[in-house]
C-alpha cells in the first residue's frame, strides 16, 4: 500500500506542478514559483494535516512527510545536474572572447555580496546569538554570492535580447555560481564543524576543506575526460546523453562513498565541484556536443520540477507557526536586500576597475538579482546534513525556510529587475 501511495503521490505532484505553469503565466511569474508553491500546497505542512487530523505534534511522522523522505534524493541527483550544466556554459572560446574583465566582475559581485550578507547577519548574531547562530550566518553568506541563470535567460530570451550587456552578464551567470560552489565548500564546512562543537584545528578549518574541494576537482576532471573520451565512440545522441547521466550519478555515488564509515575522515565531497568541472571538460573536449546537450536540457527538465516541488514540500511550516516564525520572515527580508546592495555594488565596482560602458556599470546588478535553482541546492544541502545531528536540525530547517522564503521574493522581483536592467542598458529595443 505504501508503494501505491508513493506513486500516486508523485503523479499528483507532477500533474499539479505542471498546471500551477499555466497560473503563472497569467500573473505573468517564472515556472519555478509555480513549482515551489505546488510543494508548499501539497506537502506535509498543508495537505498532510487532512491525513493528521490537523495535528502538528505528528505532522513529521505523516504518510506525506515519510513519501518526501523517500524522494528526498532527487534532489541530489538534479543539483548534480544543474552543475553539469553550469559547467557546459564554460566554453574555451568564450572565454578568450571576454577576456579578464568577466572574471573581475564574478569576483566583486560574488563576494560583495556575501561579505554585506556575512556582516549584516554577524551584527544581527553578536545582538541575539540564540535566535540567529553563527553556522547559519556562514552558510547563509556562502549561498548570497548565488545567481539564478535560468530566470535571466528566460527574460534574454523572451525579449530577445542583445549587445554588451547580455554578452557580459551571461558568463557572469555562469561564473557567479562556480564561485559560490567553492565558497560554500569552504564556509559551510567551517560552520558544520562549530555546529557540532568540533574543536578548532588547523586541519579542520583549513586543510579539510581544501581537501575535499581537490578530490572533488581531481574526481571532476577524471569524470569529465571519461565521459568526453567515450563521446566518440557513439553516434547516437540519447547514447551520448546517458554519458551525461552517468557522469552526474557517479559524482553523487562518489560523495555518499567519502561520507560513509568506508572512508577513513569522514570527507564531505561536493557534488556541485565535480558535475561542474566534468561538464566544463565535456563541453571542451568532446565534439558535436550541442545536439547532445539540447536532449539534456530536455530530459532534466522534469527532474528540476520535481526538485523544487520537493524544496518547497521541504519547507518546515512550523517554523512561521513557532515563535522564530517572524525571525525567519525578518532574516529573509535583510538577506534579500543586503544581498542585492552587494551583487549591486559589487558588479558597479568591478565594471568600473575593468573599464565598462556607464550603462553596464549602472545596471548589471539589477540583472543580478534573481536567485533560485542553485541557492535552494545549497540550502537544501545545507538542511540535509545538518539534519543528521538531532541538536543541529533546527538550524538546517531554518537555513531552508529563509532561503525559500527570499527565493519566493526573487523569483517575483527578480525578471522584473532583469528586464528594467536589460531595457535600460539598451539591451532591449522596442
Amino acid at each position: 500500500m505504501d508503494q501505491v501511495l508513493l506513486y500516486v503521490y508523485i503523479s499528483i505532484l507532477l500533474l499539479a506542478a505542471l498546471l500551477s505553469t499555466r497560473i503563472m503565466k497569467r500573473f505573468k511569474l517564472p515556472n519555478v514559483t509555480g513549482y515551489i508553491l505546488t510543494g508548499i500546497i501539497f506537502g506535509p505542512f498543508v495537505l498532510g494535516l487532512f491525513f493528521n487530523n490537523f495535528d502538528f505534534s505528528t505532522i513529521k511522522e505523516g504518510p506525506i512527510n515519510l513519501i518526501i523522505g523517500k524522494i528526498n534524493w532527487v534532489s541530489s541527483i538534479a543539483l548534480g545536474f544543474i552543475a553539469f550544466s553550469i559547467g557546459t556554459s564554460f566554453h574555451g572560446q568564450t572565454l578568450k572572447t571576454v577576456g579578464k574583465k568577466v572574471f573581475i566582475i564574478t569576483i566583486f559581485e560574488a563576494l560583495f555580496a556575501s561579505v554585506i550578507v556575512l556582516l549584516v547577519l554577524l551584527a544581527a548574531h553578536f545582538i541575539s546569538p540564540s535566535v540567529i547562530s553563527l553556522e547559519m550566518v556562514l552558510t547563509l553568506a556562502a549561498i548570497a554570492s548565488a545567481t539564478a541563470p535560468a530566470a535571466t535567460l528566460m527574460v534574454i530570451k523572451q525579449y530577445h535580447a542583445k549587445g554588451e550587456m547580455v554578452d557580459t552578464l551571461l558568463p557572469v551567470v555562469a561564473l557567479d555560481d562556480a564561485v559560490a560552489l567553492i565558497l560554500f565548500s569552504i564556509l559551510f564546512q567551517i560552520a558544520s564543524a562549530i555546529a557540532i562543537g568540533n574543536s578548532f584545528s588547523v586541519y579542520t578549518m583549513i586543510l579539510k576543506p581544501i581537501i575535499e574541494i581537490v578530490i572533488s576537482l581531481g574526481i571532476g576532471v577524471v569524470l569529465g575526460v571519461i565521459s568526453s573520451g567515450f563521446n566518440h565512440f557513439f553516434k547516437s545522441r540519447n547514447n551520448k546523453l546517458i554519458l551525461c547521466i552517468f557522469t552526474v550519478f557517479a559524482s553523487v555515488g562518489f560523495c555518499v562513498l567519502f561520507s560513509s564509515s568506508y572512508v577513513k575522515g569522514g570527507f564531505e565531497l561536493s557534488s556541485l565541484l565535480m558535475c561542474m568541472i566534468a561538464g566544463a571538460l565535456y563541453t571542451n573536449l568532446a565534439k558535436d556536443t550541442d545536439k547532445t546537450l539540447d536532449n539534456y536540457d530536455r530530459f532534466t527538465y522534469p527532474i528540476y520540477m520535481m526538485f523544487f516541488v520537493i524544496s518547497g514540500a521541504s519547507l518546515d511550516l512550523t517554523i512561521f507557526a513557532s515563535d522564530n516564525g517572524l525571525v525567519v520572515i525578518m532574516i529573509a527580508l535583510v538577506y534579500v536586500l543586503f544581498r542585492f546592495a552587494g551583487k549591486y555594488l559589487g558588479s558597479y565596482c568591478g565594471s568600473k576597475i575593468t573599464k565598462q560602458d556607464d550603462k553596464i556599470s549602472k545596471y548589471l546588478g539589477f540583472a543580478l538579482a534573481p536567485q533560485a535553482g542553485v541557492a535552494i541546492g545549497l540550502a537544501t544541502t545545507a538542511c540535509s546534513l545538518f539534519s543528521k545531528n538531532e541538536s543541529t536540525k533546527p538550524v538546517g530547517n531554518m537555513i531552508l525556510a529563509v532561503v525559500l522564503t527570499s527565493t519566493l521574493i526573487y523569483e517575483i522581483v527578480g525578471p522584473l529587475l532583469a528586464k528594467f536592467a536589460l531595457k535600460k542598458s539598451g539591451a532591449i529595443t522596442e
